[in-house]
């Protein structure tokens, strides 16, 4: 058996820094009132977080990119059918792939709605100002009902799956991403984790952050509490 670095430690970070900081968001956004502020400084860091997931997708380690986990419709045909259960796999399965392209287009239009979203009480986005009434109606209610529904589905639909796995398929999801390692029984490429590429990863982020200000800014906002 060989233990392989799968998950680098940048990818492990921002995993679950997203996790929880989706989970504050859905709180802030049910609280609504002064927690709004919180709201729309989480979705400025969720923002960021996905810019740098994008961008680590054809940067970062070996298993993180998105490479790595790109399956055509007869791999993930072939899984759904299980005619391939058996053969030990790295990184994400097909069907691990297909909700991590889901939650991140999900998030992406779920950030991006809010950018435009005005409650008229307690919260407008910031580039409210660059579109008409009618877009910012419709931002408004993408952001508040479907977005929401289809982000809280799929966020269920991602526990249940960690929780079929381990419980039926008798495989640990949640361990590797901790540890960010996997057992293969035949030797694997690891991921780089180097001290090179945590440096590259804070360099990734601070870039990243970088377009979130400016994209704030060009509705003539400042990210400030």
């Amino acid at each position: 058996m060989h233990t392989v670095r799968v998950w680098d430690l940048p990818t492990r970070m921002i995993h679950w820094t997203l996790a929880l900081s989706v989970v504050g968001l859905v709180v802030t956004g049910n609280l609504g009132g002064n927690w709004m502020i919180w709201h729309q400084w989480l979705g400025y860091a969720v923002f960021t977080l996905l810019l740098f997931r994008l961008v680590w997708g054809f940067v970062g380690g070996r298993w993180s990119r998105f490479s790595a986990f790109l399956y055509g419709p007869a791999s993930i045909a072939a899984y759904l059918r299980g005619a391939d259960h058996g053969r030990p796999r790295l990184g994400h399965n097909p069907l691990g792939a297909l909700a991590v392209f889901a939650l991140l287009g999900v998030l992406l239009a779920q950030v991006g709605s809010g950018l435009f979203a005005d409650d008229e009480i307690a919260f407008a986005g910031p580039l409210v100002a660059l579109v008409s009434g009618e877009w910012v109606n419709r931002a408004t209610g993408y952001h508040k009902d479907l977005g929401k529904l289809m982000l809280l589905g799929l966020v269920a639909l991602h526990l249940a799956a960690i929780a079929y796995y381990r419980l039926v398929r008798k495989t640990r999801l949640v361990g590797p991403m901790i540890s960010g390692d996997q057992v293969s029984e035949t030797p694997a490429i690891g991921s780089a984790d180097s001290a090179a590429t945590r440096l590259l990863a804070l360099g990734v982020l601070a870039l990243c952050a970088g377009v979130v200000y400016g994209v704030v800014r060009l509705g003539g906002g400042t990210p400030a509490l």
